[in-house]
């Protein structure tokens, strides 16, 4: 499969019939040849066979039903030395803004938001989640992302998920796949840029306010089930300079940072 949109936008754009983990193989890759894999480099599949998503979870789905989708970001600032790993944090939420305009731009009259960290949502129902994974030496990360392009209703994952067809998004598959990962590239790609010329400065980026307006946890009371297995319940408050997510716990009022977890918004009646 062609992705002429695409391929103008990535630095490196690597199309494979079948990958195991787009993730895994795209560190791999990146960490033994690097100098073939430059900043913006991507691998992307149709057909994932082994993706994973956070806390170990397994991500499988149909061949031709989703796209997976992995970007290598080599971020340097503007004297070239490394972003320092405390700001990190900012890379996946970038790519979750960018991947959320993207989804927007394909299916315009539907509510598309970010759930902190990093799931797409369209009217609370997730239509992509992404994965951050560093190299192992720490100075690049690649982020996956995963689409769903074509699910029948009676293929879909979780009872909470949705896929751009049902959506409404009437492309044939080809075209709607580049009209996707070129969307997230052509968002993606500014939105990192203007972070890493103003000194990996959120605010002064708009990184920070585009995130904010975007994200549907704030102001939620959520659940967060942290990476050691505790269970953190009280209100999203504020997402803080280093892209934590700043809890209010409810048992005690404990101001709490998240780095990661994975998140559920609670509705009470």
């Amino acid at each position: 499969m062609d992705f002429p949109r695409s391929g103008r936008l990535a630095a490196r754009l690597e199309i494979l019939d079948e990958c195991g983990s787009t993730n895994t193989e795209l560190v791999r890759r990146a960490s033994t040849d690097g100098d073939e894999w430059p900043d913006l480099s991507a691998l992307v599949t149709l057909n994932q066979t082994e993706g994973r998503g956070r806390l170990g979870r397994v991500w499988v789905a149909p061949p031709g039903r989703a796209i997976a989708i992995s970007v290598l970001l080599r971020p340097r600032l503007p004297a070239g030395e490394p972003l320092g790993l405390e700001n990190f944090g900012w890379l996946p939420l970038i790519a979750g803004v960018a991947m959320t305009r993207a989804v927007a731009a394909l299916v315009p009259d539907h509510s598309v938001t970010l759930k902190w960290p990093n799931d797409v949502q369209v009217d609370g129902r997730k239509v992509s989640g992404l994965l951050a994974e560093l190299l192992p030496s720490q100075d690049a990360v690649v982020i996956g992302a995963g689409l769903n392009l074509a699910f029948a209703e009676n293929e879909l994952p979780t009872p909470t998920s949705t896929s751009l067809s049902l959506l409404g998004a009437s492309a044939a598959l080809p075209e709607l796949a580049d009209a996707a990962l070129a969307g997230f590239l052509g968002e993606l790609t500014p939105l990192y840029a203007e972070f890493l010329r103003l000194g990996a400065d959120p605010g002064a980026s708009g990184v920070a306010d585009a995130v904010g307006a975007l994200c549907s946890t704030l102001g939620q009371q959520v659940k967060v089930q942290l990476p050691g297995g505790d269970v953190l319940v009280g209100t999203a408050t504020e997402i803080d300079r280093t892209g934590r997510l700043v809890v209010t716990r409810s048992t005690d009022g404990r101001v709490v940072a998240v780095a990661a977890g994975d998140v559920t918004h609670l509705r009470y009646e």
